[in-house]
């Protein structure tokens, strides 16, 4: 599904990030990342989904068989890939409902389909705001506009669900949850999980995999993939840290 091949990216101002990853992401996975901060996590993330502050100056990432270097952000959008960001932005006068509904269509414009019908785009809504504990009112709320770390992730979450991406990239979901909206995001990103897409997590913190098993765990540091393992990797970075690794 994705297949990221020797992959350097820089700054604007030319500061080298990513020096070199490779990685590559099959149907049916789920693979984190994790990695001390400033390791390149994050860039990584935004590099995949191609936002425009980084330049990729060498290598590949080819998605569904097919380069994406120069794709814009929308084209990888609307190929499949989600990215869920750190610190999302906030869209007053725009409803969450309104929000979603306006991404689904563009999304099925540019693939040659009609709008989704206001019953079945209900009924959608309906169902994945159950599955994450949403209510009705929170809807009708202004996108991001006064809502909690919580709040903001779920919604992230609820976006996922609504879009059906074939790579969801989720950057620190985790960041900032409690343990009771821990456990529904999580049961939402599995919710999603089947044979026919994958999901990228970038984490600090092992609790977040015992919620979502993950099939390989990758190490991110100094712009480079030094270390890929299982969950068990996990569990040894939580107990000895990063620097047997790094150092």
């Amino acid at each position: 599904m994705l297949k990221v091949q020797n992959l350097h990216a820089s700054t604007q101002e030319g500061i080298e990030i990513l020096k070199g990853i490779n990685l590559e992401i099959k149907p049916g996975e789920v693979h984190a990342i994790m990695g001390p901060n400033g390791a390149g996590k994050s860039t990584l993330s935004s590099v995949i989904a191609g936002k425009e502050e980084y330049e990729i100056t060498e290598g590949d990432i080819n998605f569904l068989g097919d380069s994406i270097n120069e794709d814009a952000p929308e084209e990888r959008a609307h190929k499949g890939i989600f990215l869920s960001f750190q610190y999302p932005v906030e869209i007053p006068g725009v409803s969450v409902t309104n929000f979603i509904k306006a991404a689904i269509n563009e999304t099925r414009k540019a693939r040659g389909q009609e709008e989704m019908s206001a019953k079945d785009l209900l009924a959608l809504v309906r169902q994945n705001a159950e599955k994450l504990n949403i209510k009705k009112d929170f809807l009708g709320r202004s996108l991001n506009e006064g809502f909690s770390g919580g709040e903001k992730k779920r919604n992230e979450i609820f976006q996922m669900l609504m879009l059906d991406p074939k790579l969801a990239i989720l950057d620190e979901t985790d960041s900032g949850l409690d343990i009771d909206a821990l456990r529904i995001v999580a049961d939402g990103v599995n919710s999603f999980k089947n044979e026919g897409n994958a999901v990228l997590l970038i984490t600090h913190y092992q609790r977040l995999l015992d919620y979502i098993q993950p099939d390989f765990v990758h190490v991110l540091a100094d712009g480079k993939i030094i270390k890929t393992g299982d969950k068990t990797l996990a569990l040894e970075l939580e107990a000895k840290g990063y620097d047997w690794l790094v150092n």
